[in-house]
């Protein structure tokens, strides 16, 4: 019972998340309502991201418009794999070479703000926490995806972590510290994988950034509505009273 209280718990209140190792989730901020972070995104995305992992959900059209990128620009910047501007966005790599050397094709990451306990504060977190493993055959782990088959390719850009243990309890990561600093400031890399987070949300559920719009005009009508209304209900009212 008390197990599945705490089931509801972090599913009702997204701030109660917890990471693999107990530890809560770090708070990404995540918003689809800033373009010019959603195509900072996107760019990061398909610098570091697309080699391995596709997004079969999303078409590159679909995201050049939504995000204001031109078509011409999308197509030199945004495509690395010779596909049409109509095709879904697909991966570089195949997925025969991700069993190969990773023991199994990289996931599709389509609905990986959406799928993962927490959504986007999940996804900022693991993005976070890799850190320096030598037992591991990529060399890294991750504390809120231990045994994680996937390297940090961001390293180059956040540094190389190492795990600060807990005094008196063997094997606990107490945090991770900065051993070898990156191209990035730690304020910089929290910067840029916010934008990766916030385009990843974006993917996972496109058509919210039109709703959203559109919740703006649908309040002012139901305002403007409940105003009108209130004085027919007046003139209603008025020979009675």
């Amino acid at each position: 019972m008390t197990k599945r209280l705490a089931i509801l718990l972090l599913a009702l209140v997204p701030g109660l998340a917890l990471a693999a190792g107990g530890a809560p989730l770090l708070e990404s901020g995540a918003s689809i309502g800033n373009p010019a972070s959603l195509q900072r995104g996107a760019a990061m995305f398909m610098s570091y991201c697309s080699g391995c992992h596709s997004l079969g959900y999303q078409r590159l059209s679909r995201a050049a418009a939504d995000l204001g990128i031109p078509e011409d620009v999308a197509m030199d910047k945004l495509n690395f794999t010779g596909a049409k501007f109509g095709d879904h966005i697909k991966a570089s790599m195949r997925p025969a070479d991700g069993e190969k050397w990773f023991g199994k094709a990289p996931p599709d990451l389509s609905l990986i703000a959406r799928s993962k306990p927490g959504g986007p504060d999940w996804l900022y977190t693991f993005l976070k926490s890799f850190y320096a493993d030598e037992s591991r055959p990529s060399g890294w782990n991750n504390t809120v995806l231990p045994g994680a088959s996937m390297p940090h390719v961001l390293w180059e850009l956040q540094g190389i972590q190492r795990p600060v243990y807990a005094a008196g309890h063997e094997g606990h990561i107490e945090r991770l510290e900065l051993a070898t600093p990156g191209k990035l400031s730690p304020q910089e890399y929290d910067a840029a994988i916010r934008d990766l987070v916030n385009f990843l949300t974006y993917v996972g559920e496109p058509a919210a950034m039109q709703r959203t719009s559109l919740g703006v005009w649908v309040i002012l009508y139901l305002a403007a509505f409940t105003f009108l209304a209130w004085l027919l209900k007046k003139e209603y009212w008025r020979d009675v009273h």
